[in-house]
C-alpha cells in the first residue's frame, strides 16, 4: 500500500488572506514505512515574506529569487502524490494551503477523504499531552539536533519517524516474513534519523540462542508459542 507524507512552509497562517506556499516536500511511504523516494521544491510566492514567518522557517524572498512559481511545479507535485492517501501533521492546514494554490491554477482540490492527520492520531494516543512534532520526537527519542528552523523536507523525515511509531510500522517490519519493502525501508529510516550512525545487525550465536531458550523455558510456564497445533 502506497501513501505520501508531506509538509509545506508558507508566508503565513491563512491562505484565504493571501498567504502562499513557499516550500513543499514529500516522502513516499509503502505500508506506512518511508522509502528513499522524495519530492522537494522551493516556490516563489509572488508576494513578500513577513519577518515573523522567516523567523520560523528561515526562508527569505531573496532565497527564492530563482525559484519556480507554484504553477510551474504543480504537475510534478500531483504526479508524485498520485491517487494515494496523503499524510501530514495538522493536515487540514497543509491541505488548505495546497487547495488554495491548486485553485489558482484551475485544478481540483485534494479530496478530504485522502487526508491522514498525524496530529489527530497523536491526540487519540496521547490525550491531553503536547503533540507538536517536536514533542512527539522527544517522546519517541527521535533526534532533533538538526531542527534549528522549520524545513519541509527535514520535517517530513522527522514526521516519518513519528508516523512509524504511531502506526506500529517498525514492529510490523521486524516480524518474520515481513514485507520486503518494509524490511528495506527500515534501515534507511534509522539512518536518516540519527545522522552518521549506520544501523548494525546483531545476530545471536547458537550458544546465546540456547541460553535464551533455557531461560525462557524456566521463567515462562506453558508458553503459547511452544504449544503444538
Amino acid at each position: 500500500m502506497r501513501s505520501v507524507l508531506f509538509d509545506t512552509e508558507t508566508t503565513g497562517l491563512d491562505p484565504l488572506t493571501g498567504d502562499r506556499v513557499i516550500e513543499v516536500a514529500a516522502i513516499e511511504l509503502v505500508n506506512d514505512l518511508p522509502t528513499r523516494t522524495t519530492f522537494h521544491r522551493l516556490v516563489h510566492p509572488q508576494r513578500d515574506i513577513p519577518a515573523e514567518a522567516t523567523r520560523v522557517h528561515g526562508i527569505t524572498l531573496e532565497n527564492l529569487r530563482e525559484a519556480p512559481r507554484f504553477e510551474e511545479i504543480v504537475d510534478d507535485l500531483l504526479a508524485f502524490f498520485g491517487d494515494d492517501p496523503l499524510v501530514a501533521h495538522n493536515a487540514p492546514f497543509d491541505f488548505g494551503f495546497l487547495n488554495a494554490e491548486l485553485a489558482r491554477c484551475g485544478r481540483p482540490n485534494l479530496a478530504p477523504s485522502r487526508m491522514v492527520d498525524t496530529l489527530a492520531l497523536a491526540k487519540a494516543r496521547f490525550p491531553g499531552m503536547p503533540n507538536s512534532l517536536d514533542a512527539l520526537c522527544r517522546r519517541f527519542g527521535i533526534d532533533l539536533s538538526e531542527r534549528t528552523t522549520h524545513n519541509a523536507l527535514l520535517d517530513c523525515r522527522l514526521l516519518a519517524e513519528v508516523y512509524v511509531e504511531l502506526t506500529g510500522g517498525r514492529q510490523r517490519a521486524l516480524l518474520p516474513g515481513g514485507d520486503e519493502a518494509e524490511q528495506a525501508a527500515l534501515p534507511s529510516v534509522q539512518y536518516e534519523a540519527v545522522a552518521g550512525r549506520t544501523p548494525r545487525l546483531v545476530v545471536p550465536s547458537a550458544e546465546e540462542l540456547a541460553a535464551h531458550g533455557g531461560f525462557v523455558e524456566k521463567k515462562v510456564k506453558e508458553a503459547i508459542w511452544l504449544q503444538g497445533g
